[in-house]
């Protein structure tokens, strides 16, 4: 028999799932600019099929002006999303959102949309470039309320179960892989080795300092680039932040030197001034050079200096 849940326990579920933490990824470059992607074309498919079938939907094809007061609203309307999503990838560091303020955040991006459905409207067809069979500002707003629920909130979940579908894929395959992978058979007490703990606190990797060259930021993920048993410079996925690996190995020859990047200064070969900035060139002609940045400038100076 299926257990019997009331309306009250049901609430608190739902509540409570609201308030938890937004999973970071929501807010990562890589899933924004893919989910603007994704509905830009959506829209623009469902804007199109749509005309024939809405007396209030004004969009046209061709040469005329409702063809141009149509693309204006559309470029209108997709940067006013790119700038919604802009200013909460700015601000992912500076507070933690939930998932009802999510929520509540793309529901607000709809009404705006809406609204400039509606002022568009309204302006077009008082000006005669288009003509609505009933111009009210109610029953526009409504009409707009059905187009932007199809064309931005549909989108908006799809993305967001697609890249959810992704990130739990990604856990997986970092929990099958051996609970700490080391890049050759355990070597004397006295040698130094890194070891890189997931955000579940479970081990993941253990290296030998003599035998890493850097790590790369991958959003909520990090890479970590080393040399195996057989001299192959082999990569490792961990899901963890490059903040951590920073705070947690200050004074080691670990050293952050870009937003992206922290290098092991022991296989810095060359430190060499450019244009744009300085780059690392490491000991492994395979690695590209490693920019450095001006916040992180001054103290991989000063690491180099006194290697």
């Amino acid at each position: 028999m299926l257990p019997l849940y009331s309306d009250e326990t049901l609430m608190k579920g739902y509540s409570k799932t609201m308030n938890q933490k937004l999973p970071a990824y929501f807010r990562a470059k890589y899933q924004l600019i893919a989910t603007v992607t994704f509905t830009a074309f959506f829209s623009l498919v469902f804007m199109l099929v749509s005309i024939p079938f809405s007396h209030n939907a004004w969009f046209e094809l061709g040469a005329s002006q409702a063809f141009a007061f149509t693309a204006l609203f559309y470029i209108i309307g997709l940067l006013t999303v790119i700038f919604s999503k802009r200013i909460m990838y700015s601000t992912r560091y500076m507070f933690e959102m939930s998932y009802f303020q999510y929520v509540a955040w793309n529901l607000v991006e709809v009404l705006v949309i809406c609204l400039l459905y509606t002022i568009f409207s309204i302006q077009g067809d008082s000006l005669g470039i288009i003509h609505l069979d009933d111009p009210s500002f109610a029953k526009i707003y409504l009409d707009a309320l059905v187009y932007c629920f199809v064309s931005l909130v549909i989108p908006y979940i799809i993305a967001g179960m697609f890249f959810a579908i992704i990130d739990k894929n990604k856990t997986i395959r970092l929990m099958n892989y051996k609970s700490v992978v080391s890049d050759k058979p355990v070597s004397p007490n006295d040698e130094q080795k890194i070891t890189l703990f997931d955000n579940s606190g479970v081990l993941k990797l253990a290296v030998s300092l003599t035998n890493l060259y850097y790590i790369e930021s991958d959003d909520n993920y990090v890479i970590v680039w080393y040399t195996d048993s057989k001299g192959d410079l082999t990569k490792y996925m961990l899901r963890c932040r490059l903040k951590t690996i920073e705070e947690s190995f200050s004074g080691s020859s670990l050293v952050r030197c870009h937003r992206k990047y922290i290098v092991n200064m022991e296989k810095v070969k060359v430190l060499r001034k450019e244009k744009d900035g300085y780059e690392l060139d490491l000991e492994n002609d395979a690695i590209p050079p490693i920019p450095i940045t001006k916040t992180y400038s001054e103290n991989v100076l000063k690491r180099f200096n006194t290697k």
